[in-house]
Order: C-alpha cells, then structure tokens, then sequence
C-alpha cells in the first residue's frame, strides 16, 4: 500500500535516506558525504505538513521505499508558459526490496497522483554513473528534458 508519510515513518525514512546516499557518495565522493543524510529528523517532521511536499511511502508491513515530491507552479511569466510540474527529488526502495516493484508501484502512485491534482509533467534529476535509475526512469516512460554539464578542477 502506497501512503502519505506520517511521524510514526520518520525512523525508517532516515534509514532509507542513509542508503540512497551511500549510492550517490560512491558515484561522486567529492560532492555527498558518506554516512549521512540530507534531512534531520526535526526537517522531515517539518516536511510532512508541507502540502507542497508531498513525501509517500511504499507500506507493507513497514516502509519499503519513498518518493519525495515537490510541486511547482509557474503563472504569468515573461517567458515560460503556465506550467504545474511534479518534481521528484527522491526515490529509494530498500536494498533487501528491489527488483519487487516496490520502485514501480511509487512512481506509478506519483504520476497518477500529479494527474490528479492538474500537474503537466513530471521531472527529476539523475546523477551520471547511477544507470540503474536511469534504465529505471527510461523504462518508465521518462525521457530526457535537460542536461546539466560540468567540468571539475
């Protein structure tokens, strides 16, 4: 069952958070530090009454994965078009649950819900190395929007 996150899921996201950073410390060492995580405690409890926030959880018997969400909404710009966008700034599923369609079933539940409340697209970002989420997206039906270049010193 996919849900809205509440308090009593804080413990497990935290958990969760860990792994999901562990994969991008090792794409990129030199921009995430291992052992971490990109929220507190008190920042996710802050999150969960953040309507524009949206954070749900993959429950079954206890919390699988999450995707967190963030809606945007551009009205009335000199150049951009009205547009509602979903974006997804993170999913993770458990180590122990991929390859269930624990990752399938969020995105899923997210872009039926972006439907729902009138958004136009969804969007995320991928980092460059990870090729599993990639491969993931792409058999989601995502394409790519943009890309971001960098040179390091």
């Amino acid at each position: 069952m996919i849900r809205k996150a509440c308090k009593e899921d804080i413990g497990r996201i935290i958990e969760l958070l860990h792994q999901v950073n562990m994969v991008h410390h090792k794409i990129r060492p030199d921009l995430f530090k291992p052992y971490t995580t990109k929220y507190s405690e008190q920042e996710l409890e802050s999150l969960l009454d953040d309507n524009n926030k949206p954070i749900f959880v993959y429950d079954d018997g206890g919390v699988l994965g999450y995707a967190f969400c963030q809606i945007s909404e551009i009205k009335n710009h000199l150049l951009l078009e009205d547009i509602k966008t979903l974006y997804i700034d993170d999913i993770c599923v458990d180590e122990n649950a991929r390859g269930k369609h624990v990752g399938k079933a969020l995105y899923e539940y997210v872009r039926d819900y972006a439907q729902s409340i009138g958004c136009n697209n969804i969007t995320l970002n991928v980092w460059e190395g990870n090729e599993p989420a990639s491969q993931f997206y792409k058999n989601m039906g995502m394409k790519v929007q943009k890309t971001t270049m960098e040179i390091r010193f």
